[in-house]
């Protein structure tokens, strides 16, 4: 293989795993979204490629958008609903707990 078809390699493989770890990143961030959610798009994505030869960009586009359509997909609309609330509580008594550090000046 000439040099340059390797360089191309590794450029191309590259921007894969990028593409995979941004995409796992967003998912994860997802409400409701737990390690068997990730695993199991993570599964689904490397097969579709391996199978077809894709690029994931070129098979399932933005990685941000095709994590929310992904959770929402493989996530119970009630699970996801409950986690979004509790991230709403966390996020409030975070907020409550940083103003009362300021005040006391911590």
């Amino acid at each position: 293989m000439a040099k340059k078809d390797q360089t191309t390699d590794a450029a191309k493989e590259k921007d894969r795993e990028k593409w995979m770890a941004r995409f796992q990143v967003r998912l994860a961030m997802q409400p409701g979204v737990d390690r068997t959610v990730v695993l199991q798009a993570v599964k689904e994505v490397t097969t579709h490629c391996a199978e077809t030869g894709e690029h994931p960009r070129s098979a399932f586009g933005d990685p941000d958008a095709y994590a929310v359509q992904t959770a929402a997909r493989l996530v119970p609309s009630d699970r996801a609903a409950r986690a979004g609330r509790h991230n709403s509580v966390v996020d409030a008594l975070d907020s409550v707990r940083d103003a009362a550090g300021k005040i006391a000046g911590l």
